[in-house]
């Protein structure tokens, strides 16, 4: 990526070569820079300054535009088409941008959750591949590519993006205000439709995006959780497989207690903890091949043959 408008326009130029008549072409120059202080004045009069800083990004962006003005003009879109209509292009917008269309839109990001891009000479420019045979990791600014999440504090929509490291997948999740109302995406697919949603998951291997949901109101330990808690004090665990395009839900048996339940993956195997404590003794309550169907809690039947 080149140098940002700023640094182009100060940077110490070199002694200009003279001209036939033995004078230097520095009215040229001091003409390209004033029409250069112009054009960024009236863009910043349109824009601002936060989102002029990221022009040259946006100017070759194929989402950032679109999913900029979708934004920023929300309040004229939610009166024109509703705000049903206006939430769910919002998600589908999200849903196909780059990390560096959402530090432009202006969310803050996982360094900084209160505030935009401090930094877009930086994130703006385009990411280093991680080392052969590594995986790449979550990015956390200021850091070229920008950062891997981004988190909305101040809408009534309560945006969280979710990128996988290599960038291949992300997570929308609309919290909307409470679990009954949260909306959640993978890759543009609506997840998690009809169920309560944790406010907020994590990604497994870059393949499985895992939340937490709302338990069964039958369950024997279920009641209020704790001061602070999103759901009721047993959950369920959702798993999304981003590459098969696969959603389990495991539900916990009236003998399990999924208070703060763990998913680990290790040889192909997926196993899934009731606590982080029970995890780190290697007591499992589930355990099921990757690529094969989540088993049924104990004791009930599991799901029939296809």
């Amino acid at each position: 990526m080149g140098r940002s408008w700023w640094t182009r326009r100060t940077r110490t130029r070199a002694p200009a070569p003279a001209g036939p008549d033995g004078t230097a072409p520095q009215a040229e120059e001091a003409h390209e820079d004033r029409e250069a202080i112009a054009a960024r004045k009236h863009l910043e009069e349109l824009w601002g300054s936060d989102v002029a800083d990221w022009q040259e990004w946006l100017a070759r962006s194929p989402e950032g535009v679109d999913l900029l003005l979708w934004w920023h003009r929300r309040g004229e879109l939610t009166a024109l088409v509703g705000p049903d209509r206006h939430r769910e292009r919002l998600a589908l917008l999200l849903s196909r941008a780059a990390p560096r269309d959402i530090a432009a839109m202006g969310l803050g990001c996982s360094r900084r959750v209160d505030r935009r891009c401090r930094t877009p000479e930086v994130c703006g420019q385009d990411p280093a591949p991680p080392p052969p045979g590594s995986p790449a990791p979550d990015r956390s600014g200021p850091v070229p590519g920008a950062c891997s999440r981004f988190i909305d504090c101040y809408s009534a929509h309560e945006i969280r993006v979710h990128f996988t490291g290599d960038d291949r997948h992300r997570t929308v999740l609309l919290l909307r205000g409470g679990p009954d109302a949260a909306r959640m995406w993978v890759d543009g697919v609506p997840v998690g439709e009809g169920r309560w949603l944790d406010n907020g998951g994590w990604w497994q291997d870059d393949r499985f995006y895992v939340i937490r949901v709302g338990g069964p109101d039958d369950h024997p330990l279920q009641g209020l959780g704790d001061i602070g808690a999103w759901l009721y004090r047993i959950v369920s665990l959702l798993v999304y497989d981003a590459e098969r395009g696969v959603e389990h839900v495991l539900v916990p048996g009236p003998g399990e207690e999924w208070t703060d339940p763990v998913l680990d993956i290790r040889d192909g195997v997926v196993r899934v903890y009731a606590t982080e404590e029970a995890r780190e003794a290697g007591t499992a309550d589930r355990e099921y091949p990757v690529d094969g169907a989540a088993p049924a809690p104990a004791g009930e039947p599991g799901p029939a043959a296809g």
